[in-house]
C-alpha cells in the first residue's frame, strides 16, 4: 500500500515514515499544502495521511479542494486541533477518520487497516487465497501451511496481488503501491521482486500478462 504522508514537523514526518515502514508500507512524505494537493490529484496513493496545520494551504482547504476534483483515496486527517467543530469540519470536507495528536503508532496502524478493510470491502485483517494467507495486522504469510519469511516490499506485492485475487494488476499500479513517489524504479525492478516471491511461494501462483501486469488466480495451488 503506497500512503500519502502530509506533515510538515520534521521530528513526527521522520517518526511516522520509519514506524510505517517497518509495517510493509511505501511512505511518500510531503510537507507543505500545495505540493501535497497536487500529488493528490496524480491519485498515486491509495491512502492520505493529512495533518491540517500545514504552511502554503492549511489541510482542509486541501481536502476541500481535492474532494471537488473528484479524488476519492480515502484520507485520514492527523491534527492537534481536538475541538468538536474541527473534527466535523474535518470529516464534513470529505475526511475519513480522524485522529487527534499525540497519538500511539498502534492506534494509527489500526486505523490504516480498518480503512483499507472497507475500502477493499474485507471483514478482518487476513486474507484468504486458496492455501495462501496474509495477515494485515501481524504481517504473516502462511503457504500451504508453513509460514513465509518476505520482506517488506515482497509482503507488499503479495498484499496487492491478493487483495484483486482472480484479476490483473497493471504494473504500474503495483510500482506505485511499492515505490511510491521518492523512488527511480528500475526497468527490472518489478520483475526480479515478482522472481524473489516466487522462489519463496511457487512459480504457478503468481501469473505474469506480459507487457500488463502480474496476477494471482483466485485458487491458487
Amino acid at each position: 500500500m503506497h500512503i500519502l504522508l502530509v506533515e510538515d514537523d520534521v521530528r513526527l514526518g521522520e517518526a511516522l515514515q520509519r514506524a510505517l515502514q517497518r509495517l510493509s508500507y511505501t511512505v511518500s512524505w510531503l510537507r507543505d499544502g500545495r505540493t501535497a494537493l497536487a500529488a493528490m490529484r496524480d491519485r498515486t496513493a491509495d491512502l492520505v495521511l493529512l495533518d491540517l496545520g500545514l504552511p502554503g494551504r492549511d489541510g482542509i482547504d486541501v481536502l476541500v479542494e481535492a474532494r471537488r476534483a473528484g479524488v476519492e483515496t480515502p484520507v485520514l486527517v492527523m491534527t492537534a486541533r481536538d475541538g468538536l467543530s474541527s473534527r466535523v469540519d474535518g470529516l464534513d470536507a470529505g475526511a475519513d477518520d480522524y485522529l487527534v495528536k499525540p497519538f500511539h503508532v498502534e492506534e494509527l496502524a489500526a486505523r490504516i487497516r480498518s480503512l483499507n478493510r472497507r475500502m477493499r470491502g474485507l471483514a478482518a485483517n487476513r486474507i484468504d487465497v486458496g492455501m495462501l494467507s496474509l495477515d494485515m495486522g501481524t504481517s504473516r504469510v502462511v503457504f500451504r501451511g508453513r509460514t513465509v519469511d518476505l520482506t517488506r516490499r515482497e509482503f507488499a506485492l503479495l498484499q496487492a496481488l491478493m487483495e484483486n485475487a482472480g484479476r490483473l494488476v497493471r504494473r504500474e499500479s503495483l510500482e506505485n503501491s511499492l515505490y511510491g513517489l521518492d523512488h527511480v524504479v528500475g526497468n527490472n525492478a518489478l520483475e526480479v521482486l515478482v522472481h524473489s516471491l516466487r522462489r519463496k511461494l511457487d512459480h504457478e501462483t503468481i501469473r505474469n500478462v506480459r507487457g500488463f501486469g502480474y496476477m494471482i488466480p483466485r485458487d491458487p495451488k
